[in-house]
């Protein structure tokens, strides 16, 4: 099947392409992933998955329910009920105490106004907390300081008991739509068009208890935050709904484009914004790399791989594999950063922003190949879980759930699989 990729409107100055239309043969010779796995148990929507540990994940949606997946094999370990309504969140929270045995635990928070602890070994519901008085729409573990976060009208910490330590007053109806750990026992949370700061302080006394302190406000996006990423221990990165030709830098004329996830390396921050897919390079400062259509829809989710790769999820339904390759090289020009905002977390480096605008004077320009396209679904893939060789994991609103294969590897391990059964009934003679 051929997919088409259409080409328009005005690129970042610096980055401008003639029109063109990209076009991906069936062979897709870079496209590992030949055979797939359709997984069936949802009633609806399925918008999380999480990785527990090297092969088992979790899945959750719209139906309440809990799944946890062996990624390996693609078999249902547990079906998990306790939610009346949908997910809202979920959250790896593995163990941390070294006098325990080791163990891995889920949080996961539903719109009925509960969180409830899984254990992910025996598929049993460890705890639930029912005192919310209103919906949490984010969970976040530190790990570091052995608690976890709820966000909703109001930040809660908890500890491992699910011991209330302390609380923010009312924040505003709309209440915290995501949260990311920065350093310094800090937290920024996304609540409507602002993005709060705060600090956890350890009590005076012997306790475990803690206290948040509200540090700063940052007041600087026109419309509510959607998306927030923590690229070092310095920076970090927020996405909101932009809907000007001023702001957004990057068409002909006025259109309504968010920034609906964000991701990063070291080097560079990917940005899910539209239907396009943008490269911002922290070194540089500036936008190297974007595919304005990468699909024919609004991207919903990306992720960067270990190698020079990409990965990107769609409403229209399709998962697309993208390669980060070199241009020739060229003379620097000045370009905007467009709707890239970069909060510093800590005293400003110079010595970076003098070796930045050095790096500008003569630089190579990359570009976004399409190296594979993974078509299955019938309707949005909401995102995935890439788990290396064994494979790639997407969840969709069609209710499924597909676990992508890599077909030469399976191939391989199916004729060993063979080999080894034959010689133990002694029908091949097998010689090392």
């Amino acid at each position: 099947m051929l997919r088409w990729l259409i080409g328009g409107g005005r690129e970042p100055q610096g980055l401008a392409e003639k029109s063109s239309v990209q076009t991906i043969g069936e062979e897709q010779i870079q496209n590992p992933y030949t055979e797939l796995l359709v997984l069936k148990g949802h009633q609806d929507i399925v918008r999380f998955l999480v990785q527990i540990d090297d092969c088992r994940f979790a899945s959750a949606g719209d139906d309440g329910i809990i799944f946890l997946w062996n990624a390996q094999t693609g078999e249902k370990l547990f079906e998990l009920h306790g939610h009346t309504q949908k997910i809202t969140a979920i959250a790896p929270f593995s163990s941390s105490d070294a006098s325990e045995e080791k163990s891995n635990l889920i949080l996961t928070a539903s719109a009925d106004k509960t969180v409830i602890v899984w254990d992910c070994t025996t598929g049993r519901q460890v705890q639930k907390v029912s005192c919310f008085h209103s919906t949490v729409k984010c969970l976040t573990v530190l790990q570091r300081l052995d608690v976890w976060l709820s966000g909703g009208s109001d930040l809660c910490v908890w500890n491992r008991k699910l011991d209330l330590l302390c609380k923010t007053s009312h924040l505003t109806d709309a209440g915290i739509s995501t949260l990311v750990e920065l350093p310094k026992n800090c937290v920024a949370a996304a609540v409507g068009k602002e993005l709060i700061i705060f600090r956890l302080i350890a009590s005076s006394d012997k306790s475990e208890g803690w206290n948040i302190l509200e540090v700063k406000r940052l007041v600087d996006h026109h419309d509510n935050i959607l998306s927030l990423v923590s690229v070092n221990d310095l920076t970090f990165v927020t996405g909101s709904h932009v809907d000007s030709q001023t702001e957004i830098k990057l068409s002909q004329s006025p259109n309504e484009t968010s920034v609906q996830h964000l991701t990063c390396d070291e080097e560079c921050v990917f940005a899910a914004v539209g239907k396009g897919i943008y490269v911002y390079n922290l070194q540089m400062k500036r936008v190297i790399a974007c595919q304005r259509t990468a699909h024919d829809s609004s991207v919903l989710h990306i992720e960067k791989l270990p190698n020079r790769q990409l990965i990107s999820c769609s409403e229209d339904g399709s998962v697309r594999i993208w390669e980060l390759r070199e241009k020739q090289q060229m003379p620097a020009e000045p370009v905007p950063t467009g709707f890239f905002n970069m909060w510093g977390f800590g005293r400003a480096n110079k010595q970076a922003n003098q070796a930045a605008k050095k790096t500008q004077e003569n630089t190579t320009m990359h570009f976004l190949e399409l190296v594979g396209d993974l078509i299955g679904h019938s309707s949005a893939v909401q995102m995935f879980l890439y788990f290396g060789e064994l494979g790639l994991v997407t969840c969709s609103a069609d209710h499924l759930i597909i676990l992508w294969k890599d077909g030469e590897r399976e191939s391989r391990l199916r004729s060993l699989t063979l080999f080894q059964k034959l010689a133990q009934n002694g029908d091949l003679q097998l010689k090392f």
